[in-house]
């Protein structure tokens, strides 16, 4: 492009000389510019006098629209035969002369051809200065920019025979400088529209889009921040809340807590106001255990190996199921029963717990034991008497055998540990059937329940029978009286049965003279196999069935002397505890 060679299509006229058409002798008025292509590249055809096109050379390079020349028609004389007759135009003659229905084409001056101007890389430029046209290129007077001069009228040319003589070639007259209006105009634009609408350069700020752009920028910080602000807000009200809404599990409503009065929770209901929690210091040990209201005067009865530990002069308080707290004294207690008897003073509103009858008791019955285990004040705990008339000893802790306690027991299943003795083992009417007492360990067999072994589901608790004689016994008296016939069993016996001695303590009989056995004929070397019916098979065994009995009961004993059984009666007698 920057040789000034022509490589777009050639400009063409709208209107040309059709072959075989009569030539005109003279043009009766010229004709406009047809087309007027600003393009640089583009090359206009020029008319010769026979009516065909001349081109250019290919080769020679294009001049500037000052200095080409214009070509004239030439001289043409017309024919004496045949009269000059001017055909009948095709269409109305235009009177804006607007191609392409203007006047024939090779007599209208040819439009300026340019040299191409190269494009700036910011856009094509455009004359400040511009003049609406009515769309042919002439400057409408309404809205003509100030200070712009229309360009001048091509002239019609004159007949050749009016300027040249015959034969004569035409003059090239100088075309008329270019003027802006062909750089401005458009053929297919609208009338008094503009070319183009001149922008900022490339790259160039706008000063509104600046603006815009800031505006846009503020809004989404301003945006930001709000939406921020929201999020926070409801996460910090999730956080706090759990949730946008509150969550309520269904859940049934209250009712009034009555439970019917054999069940578990009614027993227990009926029975824990008259349980009480006692904790024993003395001297040199202490220990917690349970025990129960016998009456309104407040006596409390409880194991002899809870009291134990204070002594003679060690403290033991006792507190109530609803919180209230009070000393207690000690009014009586034995070892051989491992019963005794505590009472508070100053306290009102004491229930006492009914005794039952252990009499009635049957293997199988449900029972709920009541106590303090570990110090856990009013724990209970359900089972059933999984035997009766276990005979079992306790204690023995001194060596002495003085501490040594027969019990003929209720076994029951229900958990008793360490902190339940003294309490409470009770029926589905909330009678007292026993107090519990002692529990088999798996390591050192039977043991009372204050050592630490825990339980294994083999609980014994005293009758009630037997704990009620001996509570009387204490609280009348403060001792309590123990049955006896009278004789010194061999405890080192291995066979079946209870043995007697042959020699008793300090080297006295062991048969006492004028008691009860004596009286009755037991002999020393006698082995008593049963009792009321009941085999025996220990000492330990006749001793517990003794004790279940009060003194002056008649009991009848079988024995075997020399190889042969022997039955007796006899009437127990009465001996003081301790």
């Amino acid at each position: 492009m920057e040789d000034g060679k022509s490589t777009g299509p050639k400009a063409k006229w709208w209107s040309r000389p059709a072959p075989g058409r009569t030539a005109r002798t003279a043009p009766d008025e010229p004709s406009p510019v047809e087309d007027a292509l600003p393009t640089a590249d583009a090359t206009a055809d020029v008319t010769d006098p026979a009516g065909g096109t001349r081109e250019p050379a290919p080769d020679a390079p294009l001049q500037t629209p000052a200095a080409e020349p214009v070509v004239q028609p030439p001289a043409v004389e017309p024919v004496a035969s045949v009269p000059a007759a001017r055909p009948a135009p095709l269409h109305e003659p235009d009177e804006y002369s607007t191609p392409p229905y203007g006047g024939p084409g090779p007599w209208a001056p040819a439009p300026p051809v340019q040299r191409p101007v190269p494009t700036p890389a910011h856009g094509t430029p455009v004359p400040p200065q511009y003049a609406a046209t009515n769309g042919a290129g002439v400057p409408d007077a309404g809205t003509a920019a100030p200070g712009f001069t229309p360009p001048p009228q091509h002239s019609p040319p004159q007949h050749p025979r009016s300027q040249h003589p015959q034969g004569a070639q035409p003059v090239l007259q100088p075309q008329q400088p270019p003027s802006t209006q062909w750089l401005q105009y458009d053929p297919w634009g609208a009338p008094r529209q503009p070319l183009t609408d001149p922008g900022p350069p490339l790259g160039a700020d706008n000063g509104r889009k600046k603006s815009r752009r800031g505006s846009v920028l503020i809004g989404a910080v301003l945006l930001a921040l709000v939406a921020g602000g929201i999020g926070g807000g409801i996460g910090s009200y999730i956080e706090r809340n759990g949730g946008l809404t509150r969550v309520e599990l269904p859940q049934a409503g209250r009712n009034s807590g009555g439970r019917a009065p054999d069940s578990v929770a009614g027993i227990a209901a009926s029975a824990l106001p008259s349980v009480v929690t006692l904790h024993v210091s003395g001297t040199t040990e202490s220990g917690t255990g349970t025990g129960f209201v016998l009456d309104n005067r407040g006596h409390i009865l409880t194991n002899n190996h809870v009291v134990a530990p204070a002594g003679s002069s060690g403290e033991i308080t006792v507190t109530f199921s609803g919180g209230e707290t009070a000393h207690a004294e000690v009014v009586g207690k034995d070892s051989g029963y491992d019963l005794a008897v505590v009472k508070v003073t100053g306290v009102s509103g004491l229930k006492p717990l009914p005794l039952g009858n252990s009499d009635n008791v049957q293997v199988g019955d449900p029972v709920v034991a009541i106590g303090a285990p570990f110090d856990l004040s009013n724990t209970v705990t359900s089972g059933i008497i999984s035997a009766k008339d276990r005979p079992i000893t306790a204690g023995g802790e001194k060596g002495d055998g003085s501490d040594i306690s027969y019990v003929d027991a209720l076994q029951t299943d229900a958990p008793i540990n360490p902190g339940n003795s003294g309490g409470p083992l009770v029926d589905t009417d909330a009678h007292v059937i026993g107090i519990n007492s002692a529990i088999r360990a798996a390591d050192n067999g039977s043991s009372t329940e204050g050592g630490q072994a825990g339980s294994i589901g083999l609980g014994f608790a005293i009758p009630i029978n037997q704990g009620k004689r001996v509570a009387e016994e204490l609280i009348n008296t403060g001792k309590a009286t123990h049955p006896v016939i009278g004789v010194t069993l061999d405890m080192k016996y291995t066979g079946d049965g209870a043995k007697v001695g042959v020699k008793g303590a300090a080297g006295k009989s062991a048969v006492t003279a004028d008691g009860p056995g004596a009286r009755a004929g037991i002999k020393p070397g006698d082995v008593i196999t049963a009792v009321d019916g009941q085999r025996v098979h220990s000492g330990e065994e006749l001793i517990v069935k003794i004790r279940a009995h009060r003194p002056g009961d008649r009991l009848d004993l079988t024995l075997t002397r020399g190889g042969k059984d022997l039955s007796i009666s006899l009437t127990l007698g009465s001996a003081t505890g301790t």
